[in-house]
């Protein structure tokens, strides 16, 4: 083969491989997406529907809406190779309306006015870190390590101030957590792009998309909670 036909092939190559890398790509944004518009309707529905609101938040059902979230997460980061790609989707969609009923109590404390702008704001955030992630030519591994480091002392230090209960503590673990949670969001995008393989099935390619949706649906919701908390208008009544 001349050098001129290698070449062509190997330019051939790189252009199948970034097609199918902004088709994986768009396919884990749109499942987070969507996750998210999930959420949103679960928690309105939560909050305006009095025979829902009445089952979802009544003893004993509130434990199984605030913990079934986590278990799932668990779940699903423990058994992803050995669900079917059908069954992660479902688990995902199922995952997004508890995490909107979960989060009801919470968001009905602001002002729909203040949820929406801060909801735009994290959206703002949230995409140029994002983008970041994804054109950087910049190893961000040290970073996430960093990121990840503070998150596991936001945990512990958020344990504790459940029994100290200080104001100033929360509102200093939220300011941590916008800074972790945002640096998280670029540096699981890269992470989740580098592990695009074209050889891939497209199951395991599928499954690795909801997995990727579910890592960065979860640092949108931090960075969202986060801000909220920070910056909310609290409702007076």
């Amino acid at each position: 083969m001349s050098y001129e036909n290698r070449t062509v092939t190997r330019s051939g190559q790189f252009a199948a491989f970034e097609s199918g890398l902004r088709g994986y790509m768009q396919r884990v944004f749109a499942y987070m997406g969507l996750g998210l518009a999930v959420t949103g309707v679960a928690g309105f529905l939560a909050a305006t529907v009095p025979a829902l609101h009445s089952v979802l938040y009544a003893s004993p059902m509130l434990y199984v809406v605030l913990f079934a979230p986590l278990a799932l997460v668990f779940f699903l980061s423990f058994r992803i190779e050995r669900l079917s790609l059908s069954t992660a989707q479902t688990l995902f969609w199922v995952y997004a309306v508890l995490v909107g009923f979960s989060l009801t109590p919470l968001v009905s404390q602001y002002t729909g006015e203040s949820v929406t702008r801060i909801f735009f704001i994290t959206a703002s955030t949230f995409g140029a870190m994002a983008l970041y992630g994804y054109t950087t030519q910049k190893d961000l591994t040290s970073m996430g390590s960093f990121m990840f480091m503070g998150l596991m002392g936001i945990v512990i230090a958020s344990l504790v101030n459940i029994f100290l209960k200080s104001s100033a503590m929360s509102f200093v673990l939220s300011a941590l957590s916008v800074i972790v949670f945002t640096g998280l969001t670029a540096y699981d995008t890269q992470r989740i792009k580098d592990l695009y393989y074209d050889s891939d099935s497209a199951e395991t390619a599928g499954k690795k998309a909801v997995m990727g949706a579910l890592t960065l649906y979860l640092d949108f919701i931090n960075i969202f909670i986060s801000l909220l908390r920070l910056f909310g208008d609290r409702r007076d009544d």
